[in-house]
C-alpha cells in the first residue's frame, strides 16, 4: 500500500457544501446508497435556525448531488405516536427488496428512529427503536441467527463525553433486546469515545465496520475513523480492530468549520467489480467530503494495525 492510513481523498473535496441548499447552514453526516442504477441519499442539513433535519438527494454519479430544499416527511401510522421534525446523522441499509432509515431522532431526547421506502418516494416510520438517550444506529445489511441486528451506541443528553458499541437484535424492528457490548474507547486517537459508522460490509474476514473515535484535547473533541472485523455469526466479537486511524481530521475542510477537526465516516458505496471502497464522512460538522481506498487494502490494514 502506497499510503499506511489506506484512504486516498477525493481531489474535489468537500464535494457537498451548504451553498447548495438555499438556507442550509450545513450540510454533512449523510448516508447515501446505489438505487435504480443511480443514488440517492439521506442528507443532515442544519439550517440556518441551527436545527437538523433529512433531506432528500439523487445524483447519477454519487459526486454531484441534487438535493431537495425541503425536509423529508416520514408519516407514522401510529395514532398515538410523536413524529418529530427533526433528526441528524442518517444512515441506510438495504435488507432484501427494503431500504431502511435509521437516525438520531428527537423522542424527549435522542433515540434512534427507523424507517423504511422501497422506492424513496413514499416512506413509513416504523418505531423509535431505544428510550433516550442513544445515538448512531446501524442496521446490519442482513439477519443474523434469524434476526435483524443493529449496532448502536448509548449516550446521554448531552455531547456524549463517552460512549461504547453495542449490538443487538430484534424479530420485527420494532422491539429491540439481547444487547451485547462490542467495544469501548482505548487510548490515542479513541481515547474519548467511539461509534458506529457506515453500514457493515460482509467479507471472508468478518463483518468490516469503519467507526468514529474521539480524542479529548485542551481544545476540545478530535473524531478520526478507523475500522474492525467482527465475527459474522456473532457480531460482538471483535477480530480485529486498529490500533492507528485510518482517515483523520488533516485538511483544511476538515479542522475548520461549526465543530472543527472531524471526520465523521456514515456510509459507503463498494465496487464489486474492482474493489474500490468509497467512504462518504462529515467534515467539521460543515461539509461533506468523499475519500477512496481499496477493499482488500482496508482489511489488510485491520490485521496489521490491530490491537
Amino acid at each position: 500500500m502506497a499510503n499506511e492510513t489506506v484512504f486516498t481523498r477525493y481531489q474535489g473535496n468537500p464535494i457537498i457544501t451548504p451553498d447548495q441548499v438555499p438556507g442550509a447552514n450545513s450540510i454533512f453526516n449523510s448516508a447515501v446508497i446505489d438505487f435504480g442504477g443511480a443514488y440517492v441519499g439521506v442528507f443532515r442539513i442544519d439550517g440556518t435556525d441551527v436545527v437538523s433535519r433529512l433531506h432528500l438527494g439523487r445524483s447519477r454519479d454519487a459526486i454531484k448531488w441534487d438535493i431537495d430544499p425541503e425536509p423529508l416527511q416520514i408519516p407514522w401510522d401510529d395514532p398515538d405516536g410523536e413524529v418529530q421534525g427533526t433528526g441528524y446523522d442518517p444512515r441506510i441499509t438495504k435488507i432484501d427488496d427494503t431500504y431502511y432509515i435509521t437516525w438520531c431522532n428527537d423522542n424527549h431526547g435522542p433515540t434512534i428512529g427507523l424507517a423504511e421506502t422501497r422506492d424513496f418516494t413514499s416512506f413509513r416510520f416504523i418505531e423509535n427503536c431505544f428510550p433516550p438517550f442513544n445515538r448512531n444506529g446501524v442496521l446490519f445489511p442482513r439477519k443474523i441467527g434469524g434476526q435483524y441486528a443493529m449496532l448502536h451506541r448509548p449516550s446521554d443528553p448531552g455531547h456524549t463525553p463517552f460512549g461504547d458499541i453495542f449490538y443487538c437484535t430484534s424479530p420485527d424492528l420494532v422491539y429491540w433486546g439481547k444487547h451485547r457490548w462490542v467495544f469501548g474507547r482505548r487510548g490515542g486517537w479513541q481515547s474519548g469515545k467511539v461509534g458506529p459508522g457506515p453500514v457493515p460490509i460482509e467479507t471472508d474476514e468478518g463483518w468490516l465496520m469503519i467507526y468514529h473515535g474521539v480524542r479529548i484535547t485542551c481544545t476540545g473533541f478530535v473524531y478520526s475513523a478507523g475500522a474492525a472485523l467482527l465475527d459474522l455469526e456473532k457480531p460482538w466479537k471483535v477480530l480485529y480492530r486498529t490500533r492507528n486511524y485510518v482517515l483523520a481530521p488533516t485538511e483544511l475542510y476538515e479542522r475548520v468549520g461549526d465543530v472543527p477537526s472531524v471526520v465523521f465516516p456514515v456510509a459507503t458505496l463498494l465496487d464489486k467489480k474492482t474493489g474500490r471502497l468509497a467512504l462518504y464522512y462529515g467534515c467539521a460538522d460543515t461539509c461533506v467530503g468523499l475519500a477512496y481506498a481499496q477493499l482488500s487494502d482496508l482489511i489488510e490494514f485491520t490485521k496489521k494495525h490491530s490491537f
